[in-house]
């Protein structure tokens, strides 16, 4: 697994598009993802000079550097300063602020037990950190620099004497052992996936740390996920039960320790002047904002409501409805809030309706093709929508390059034709699977609901006397897991259809609290959910998609794919040793899972819709850096903008 895990195999629960969520399920970190090509003639230049400095390093098969990447490319030299898309000379200061949903009532992200507040990663460094403008690069943070084979065997991670906890302790290669330890042994079960192949970690004395990797293992993968890990404190967990969630705040090193807290209300993080590292070039120009605050509100109207009222200063609005209808207040009228619509250049997500195929019911995938015929997305977007959206079909939609289109290619087959005993025949004899396209003018499409009666008729279940479906004496029942009022319109129709179908269908609608916990025991039928997938996926996916987690309580894998075809294509993505090889397995990867309907696919927009008081600057105008706005990380407080706000009234 990757660095990119941070923020990839973060399930958000959509509400329409990803809103925020305060759920950590795989590996959080606080490094920025590596997601997106970055295709500039700048950066082309600037990789193939880090690319000499790179190989000039090169001794005796072992490189030493100040950075790394998948694929060997780095954009920023060792002697680099700061960031390209930063301000250097942003000023600190101020309260960014915006919302989260549901609740919380611990600060560990990192075990099963309770739910982590919003940002609760914030306390902790890591070894290495990425950057908005790569793809899948990481440079030294705690660590000034790494050492590792060709073959990426092995790493050894060189850590800075100047690295501290926020108790003033010093931060030692003892620590980065114990984390790894303490992630493995007792942190979320899906840690014992992720770091399976690392067969070593050792301290060489305080200040270097020895990774070793099982040598048939994704190694370009395991050495990225070594320097995207929490670093903990061993003394400060002397004391304490690394298991149990608590609400106090955790001994790390990073750059913002905890102002307040209200359990289930809100969470504040405030900037710590005496950070260790704020001056490293990978920190010039970012973290701006003296506090970072999260409200909490268990209805998506009620927060854009105390939004209206001052309650937060940042919103990206995911509710179309909203978006199109609701942004005419006056605080816009009178120009203290701005409302923008920014590029999003990022893969748009992998988001929909996911069946639980731990369920004998979901067994038979022309039952679950039949289900997603039930949802006319076409009627929801004109219906609801505003027509704002577009059909997701793909796990990569929007990436460019990653998503299977038409029937599969030579290089394709060549990946699939081993792997065909355990794949269904339409992956070789048709075209990569579409959702059909339906009457926006009725919600009830007859021929979509007598192509979906005929799927089911062919899997046995068939109508009986009381109009409901069933199979060896077993009705066909199902219910829709769903913890927002605001997502009942959605859903609503969809069991409509359903019922129409013969199929005795609910909309079960819960508290968030419930969700969570339902959620990470797979006590569900169906559940929205959403992945932001990475440009440059990896060993990961096996959270998501592999046969190792579709049992593992909390893991990411929340259909319960467990098959040795998907398996063997993960495995061929974790060890592709280029970029083109990635890119056909994973065209080949996306090919199979919309092949076998695990998922009933919602929709996309390729952009940002964000409203905020108008008292933040940034560094950019209108277009962000190529994987991220950087809101809360490269923004700042403009104290005159702020000012006049006060002066004016607006607070």
């Amino acid at each position: 697994m990757t660095l990119k895990s941070a923020r990839h195999l973060i399930p958000a629960k959509s509400r329409e598009q990803s809103a925020p969520r305060a759920k950590a399920i795989a590996i959080p970190t606080l490094a920025i993802s590596r997601r997106w090509l970055f295709a500039s003639a700048f950066a082309i230049a600037s990789v193939f000079a880090a690319e000499r400095l790179w190989a000039q390093e090169a001794q005796d098969g072992v490189i030493k550097s100040h950075g790394i990447s998948s694929f060997g490319e780095l954009k920023y030299p060792a002697d680099f300063k700061h960031w390209d898309y930063v301000n250097p000379d942003a000023p600190k200061g101020g309260e960014y602020s915006t919302w989260a949903f549901g609740t919380f009532d611990s600060l560990t992200p990192y075990i099963l037990k309770g739910n982590a507040a919003a940002g609760a990663t914030v306390f902790y460094d890591t070894l290495m950190t990425g950057n908005l403008d790569e793809p899948d690069s990481m440079y030294g943070l705690v660590a000034e620099s790494v050492e590792y084979p060709e073959n990426r065997e092995w790493a050894i991670f060189n850590l800075r004497p100047e690295a501290k906890f926020r108790d003033g302790s010093q931060v030692t290669a003892h620590d980065v052992v114990f984390s790894f330890e303490k992630l493995f042994n007792e942190g979320q079960p899906s840690y014992r996936v992720a770091l399976k192949d690392f067969e070593k970690v050792e301290a060489l004395d305080d200040f270097r740390v020895k990774y070793t990797f099982n040598p048939e293992g994704p190694l370009r993968e395991l050495l990225m996920t070594a320097a995207g890990l929490p670093i903990f404190s061993k003394a400060y967990y002397e004391t304490r039960d690394f298991t149990e969630s608590s609400l106090e705040p955790p001994m790390g090193s990073g750059q913002y320790e905890l102002l307040s807290v209200d359990p289930g209300q809100s969470v504040a993080y405030k900037r710590r002047d005496d950070y260790w590292g704020k001056d490293l070039p990978v920190n010039v120009g970012q973290n701006n904002f003296d506090v970072i605050k999260f409200e909490y509100f268990a209805d998506y109207t009620t927060a854009f409501e105390a939004f209206k009222a001052g309650s937060y200063s940042y919103r990206e609005e995911s509710l179309s409805k909203l978006w199109a209808t609701s942004y005419d207040f006056p605080a816009i009228d009178k120009g203290w809030v701005k409302v923008e619509t920014l590029p999003d250049g990022r893969p748009s997500g992998t988001q929909g309706f996911w069946f639980n195929l731990r369920r004998d019911k979901f067994s038979d995938p022309r039952v679950r093709e039949a289900i997603g015929l039930a949802f006319n997305f076409e009627w929801s977007n004109e219906s609801l929508f505003y027509g704002l959206y577009d059909r997701t079909d793909s796990f990569w939609e929007n990436s460019g390059t990653l998503q299977a289109e038409g029937m599969p290619s030579e290089a394709e087959l060549a990946l699939l034709e081993p792997l065909r005993a355990d794949l269904p025949e339409t992956v070789f004899t048709e075209p990569a699977f579409v959702p059909d396209v339906q009457k926006a003018e009725d919600l009830a499409d007859r021929r979509a609901l007598r192509k979906a009666g005929k799927l089911l008729d062919d899997a046995g279940w068939e109508v009986g006397a009381d109009g409901i479906r069933e199979k060896d004496g077993e009705k066909l029942t199902i219910q829709v897991l769903n913890d927002s009022a605001s997502f009942d319109r959605i859903i609503n129709p969809m069991i409509e259809n359903l019922r129409r179908l013969g199929i005795e269908a609910d909309a079960t609608r819960v508290d968030a609290a419930e969700s969570q916990e339902r959620e990470k025991n797979f006590d569900f039928d169906i559940v929205t959910q959403r992945f932001s997938m990475s440009s440059t996926p990896g060993d990961e996916l096996r959270t998501i998609f592999g046969s190792e987690t579709a049992n593992t309580p909390g893991s990411a894998n929340m259909a319960g794919i467990a098959n040795p075809a998907v398996d063997a294509l993960i495995e061929k993505i974790a060890t592709a040793e280029s970029r083109e090889e990635l890119t056909v397995a994973t065209r080949a990867l996306d090919r199979v899972l919309r092949s076998m309907h695990v998922w009933i696919p919602q929709w996309y927009k390729g952009a940002h819709n964000i409203a905020y008081l108008d008292m933040f600057a940034r560094p950019y105008t209108d277009t962000p850096p190529p994987f991220g706005m950087g809101t809360s990380s490269i923004w700042w407080y403009d104290e005159e903008k702020a000012q006049a706000l006060k002066e004016a009234g607006a607070f």
